[in-house]
């Protein structure tokens, strides 16, 4: 994109996790945090704001979201106020939202905020929200829901390639281990060891407990300005070099491979050719573990090995500090949570964390430059990709 450059200057997230937070008070907690993270900000000084929920009408029974979380952030926008809906990616949707607006002359400082609440009293009523996600008319009858489709994306790429379970434990046992370092985790005090997810209840085979993201409340928030209004603000910078989506399908009939996923292959290069850079010049990626097949899917999706080998580069931790790239050094979906509105932000403050060195030496990468983040929606038919760089301005 042609225009200013843009850049993050800090970000903040709530505890993830079953909360009885209502969504007003995960915006209050969102907010606070933010200002706390971010000195230097004034909330006059914020003219635009973009909130990414995917589903408030059904888990907290509340539409016109976005005026009711700068009420409750103590900010009145006066430029740009919207909130962005693209299920599981309603928090990145949101930062390319923000970013678009600064790089075109819409705004000059933006706060982009995630929030969702999903633990309802009753947990049918919290599923049948989730098949909302889905082609609700045709896939939602016959149960395609996300655990039933990517299970059914598992037991094919076990047929083709001979993945194992034991290869899709290792990824969670990577991001659970990295979230027992992030005290914002959902699973933060809970360990889990290879052979304790390898005999964890079957959810839908074979995927089991350790290889679905939970269902979870949480809130975060990051804070973009213009080039010119950079200096203004101590600390790290995330700058935002590449922005890439696509999206080749939505019902399921028409989903071609399970193992291929083209979407995420076109978004991440469209991504990477506007960074002008490779996917081997990553320090780091956020990934959409939803499921441990997921990562799986997309360390080959992304060409950071070839088709058929992401079992393999996970269980050669390849994909862990020390191998070719740290992948979900936050802890990913599995080890965070998925809020989903949220997951995309919290993401992008991770990427900023990290490029400030904050983070605990246990899941700090060894001085990151290049960031990816990644999320997936849907049936993994719609793909959202951001590239960001270390301290470098326009």
């Amino acid at each position: 994109m042609n225009g200013r450059a843009v850049a993050i200057v800090g970000g903040a997230t709530t505890k993830f996790g079953v909360r009885a937070a209502t969504w007003s008070e995960l915006a209050q907690e969102a907010g606070a945090a933010l200002f706390r993270a971010v000195p230097d900000l004034e909330p006059k000084e914020v003219d635009s704001l973009f909130v990414g929920a995917a589903m408030p009408e059904r888990f907290a029974f509340q539409s016109h979201v976005a005026p009711l979380a700068a009420e409750q952030m103590g900010i009145r926008p006066t430029r740009v106020i919207q909130r962005t809906e693209l299920a599981c990616a309603s928090g990145q949707s949101a930062i390319r939202s923000a970013y678009a607006a600064i790089a075109t002359g819409l705004s000059d400082v933006a706060v982009a905020v995630g929030i969702e609440k999903m633990n309802l009293p009753s947990m049918s009523e919290a599923n049948s929200a989730m098949a909302c996600v889905m082609d609700r008319a045709w896939d939602g009858p016959a149960g395609a829901t996300a655990p039933p489709f990517f299970a059914m994306v598992a037991q094919r790429h076990m047929l083709e390639h001979g993945t194992t379970e034991d290869q899709l434990a290792a990824v969670s046992e990577k991001n659970h281990r990295f979230a027992n370092a992030n005290p914002n985790a959902q699973f933060h005090e809970k360990t889990f060891s290879r052979d304790k997810l390898l005999h964890l209840p079957l959810v839908a085979p074979p995927l089991r407990l350790g290889d679905c993201s939970s269902m979870t409340d949480g809130a975060a928030a990051v804070v973009l300005v213009a080039e010119e209004l950079v200096h203004r603000f101590s600390g790290a910078r995330a700058w935002i070099r590449g922005t890439g989506q696509y999206s080749d399908f939505h019902n399921l009939a028409h989903a071609g491979s399970l193992t291929d996923w083209p979407g995420l292959r076109r978004a991440s290069a469209e991504a990477l050719e506007m960074a002008r850079i490779g996917v081997h010049d990553l320090d780091f990626a956020e990934l959409h573990d939803c499921f441990s097949i997921s990562e799986i899917v997309e360390y080959e999706a992304l060409g950071l090995c070839p088709p058929g080998e992401g079992g393999r580069f996970v269980a050669e931790g390849r994909s862990d500090l020390g191998g070719d790239v740290v992948v979900n050094p936050r802890g990913g979906l599995l080890g965070c949570g998925h809020p989903l509105g949220a997951t995309g932000i919290a993401q992008a403050v991770e990427v900023f964390e990290q490029f400030a060195g904050t983070v605990p030496p246990a899941r700090q990468v060894p001085e990151p430059e290049w960031a990816l983040v990644h999320n997936l929606s849907g049936s993994a038919n719609v793909h959202s990709v951001m590239v960001y760089r270390r301290g470098r301005s326009g």
